[in-house]
């Protein structure tokens, strides 16, 4: 029988209160369960930013997910801060020393809602700090209703990875994120959009598997969703 491949997925941090008196991590626990449905055997990866090479010899697949945090301008070279950005540096340096690490390595990524972002600037790529400063008549992309029902539609990008994957020229989505991808990076390309032109999707091509999307596929709410996980896996085994 052959093992499952070893997916790392990266957790949020919180501070004291709510479930501890004391630091504490979280991870939804669709998160794994997604991963685990499509045989993969998920593994929880604390903030060691110097542990992050121990843990890529040992992983098959990395997946940075989202959560309560943004990336900090100065790393893609923004000049100001705006006010809405929560920064949690500690998380940010470990998974971005996975990141890059997996990607030299050649390992298969899928970076969602924040993790996309950070896969961006991994990639060479800029964010847009707050979507409802940026960009005109913006849909809600922190979406009023429930996050485990759709938001918005994208339309998928033909002749991309994902599109390959999906097999669909759209898709419904969720949406949680006031943040977005600007720019791709420079081998990077955008593979899926909103409706308003925001970004939903990046890849690199030259990558066998480098996947980024802005929506929560772990909700399971469009049946691309459930393909993105079982694609990774088959790329990770």
């Amino acid at each position: 029988m052959t093992a499952p491949p070893l997916v790392g997925v990266t957790l949020d941090s919180e501070e004291p209160g709510g479930y501890s008196k004391f630091p504490w991590y979280a991870l939804r626990q669709n998160y794994t369960a997604a991963i685990a449905g499509a045989g993969g055997l998920p593994v929880a990866l604390p903030h060691h930013a110097g542990l992050a090479e121990a843990y890529l010899d040992r992983l098959a697949a990395l997946v940075v997910t989202g959560g309560a945090v943004d990336v900090a301008p100065a790393l893609y070279g923004a000049a100001g801060q705006h006010a809405s950005v929560t920064l949690k540096q500690g998380r940010t340096e470990a998974e971005l020393a996975l990141l890059r690490g997996a990607l030299a390595r050649g390992l298969p990524v899928l970076g969602i809602c924040g993790g996309e972002q950070l896969l961006a600037v991994a990639l060479g790529g800029t964010l847009i700090q707050h979507i409802p400063d940026s960009v005109p008549a913006a849909l809600a992309h922190e979406q009023p209703n429930p996050r485990d029902e759709p938001g918005h539609a994208i339309a998928v990008v033909p002749g991309t990875l994902l599109a390959r994957i999906v097999g669909a020229a759209a898709m419904a989505v969720n949406s949680a994120h006031h943040q977005a991808v600007a720019t791709p990076g420079p081998a990077a390309i955008v593979n899926a959009t909103a409706p308003d032109g925001v970004i939903e999707g990046i890849e690199d091509p030259a990558r066998r598997f480098c996947l980024g999307v802005q929506w929560h596929p772990e909700f399971l709410i469009d049946p691309g969703d459930r393909r993105i996980f079982d694609a990774l896996i088959a790329a990770a085994a």
